[in-house]
């Protein structure tokens, strides 16, 4: 029997790679949309085979209704405390009333429960949820990839094409950051949504790489040389973040704020994913470093 799959957040980029590996995976797959999503991107899941579900978010009812025959909900959701905390709870709560048996939240980040609450707002709002989620019944599994790769391609500190730059804070050249394709980050969530049980949390990345790594690699792509640098120590680091949160507060209603970015580099800096999950589903075909890099790296 073909399983049933509901995916809120189906239009943004994620879930819409969601839905189309799902759809790759025989599911029967349903896309809640709100009423006035982009007619392009809700085409594009049709086209795809993907049921589209419009729904107003703040109608219990109505989310009750699309969730009924659901073997599992997959939160592809954006935000900030309006989406992740409030959204995901009235649809949450939705799902358990129409007797869904597995969740898996908008969890896709850096593994926050070894991190220390208020260092990553983003973070903290899904610290709020799992709260909330994990005094539910519902079996719910957590999907950390570390970082999304396309961070890479935006001249952050991380990595600067412009300025020939590898940037690192504190004593960690070596430390190893975790980067997994949102193409991977998909596969991966799809064969979990198909899983009839999985265990809270899984840990994935495409690939770990270092400042020193990350030289070395473009220099083997490119021949070029780009300087690696330290540019604080952590403590430096975090007191600079809060002084830049605090000169603008405006950014408290903005999703990724440049302090925000900052919490971001700073939590990738802070923890690691010292054990992968890549191979419970072993014909994921991971994308590496090298590959990776060559698609935007000249």
């Amino acid at each position: 029997m073909k399983k049933t799959i509901l995916v809120a957040g189906a239009t943004g980029n994620l879930g819409s790679m969601i839905c189309s590996e799902l759809v790759k995976r025989g599911a029967v797959v349903k896309a809640l949309i709100r009423e006035e999503s982009d007619l392009e991107k809700t085409a594009v899941l049709t086209q795809a085979g993907v049921e589209v579900i419009a729904v107003d978010y703040h109608n219990p009812e109505s989310l009750k209704n699309a969730c009924i025959g659901a073997d599992c909900v997959v939160s592809a959701l954006a935000g900030l405390a309006d989406v992740i905390v409030d959204t995901q709870k009235i649809l949450l709560d939705a799902a358990l009333e129409a007797g869904v048996k597995k969740f898996i939240p908008s969890d896709f980040c850096t593994d926050y429960n070894v991190l220390v609450p208020g260092e990553n707002r983003n973070f903290d709002l899904r610290r709020e949820f799992k709260q909330y989620i994990d005094r539910t019944a519902i079996q719910a599994t957590s999907i950390f990839n570390g970082a999304f790769a396309d961070i890479l391609k935006y001249n952050t500190p991380i990595l600067n094409l412009k300025h020939k730059t590898i940037a690192y804070w504190g004593d960690k050249a070596d430390w190893k950051l975790d980067f997994t394709t949102m193409d991977d980050t998909a596969a991966f969530t799809a064969e979990v949504a198909m899983e009839e049980h999985s265990p809270r949390y899984f840990h994935i990345a495409s690939f770990q790489i270092s400042a020193n790594m990350l030289s070395e690699a473009i220099k083997l792509i490119t021949g070029q040389h780009f300087n690696v640098q330290k540019l604080s120590d952590m403590d430096e680091f975090a007191a600079a973040i809060k002084k830049q949160r605090a000169e603008n507060p405006s950014g408290e209603m903005e999703l990724y704020a440049k302090w925000q970015q900052a919490q971001y580099m700073y939590s990738m800096y802070s923890t690691q994913h010292t054990i992968l999950d890549n191979e419970n589903y072993k014909h994921i075909d991971w994308t590496t470093a090298t590959q990776y890099l060559r698609s935007f790296v000249k």
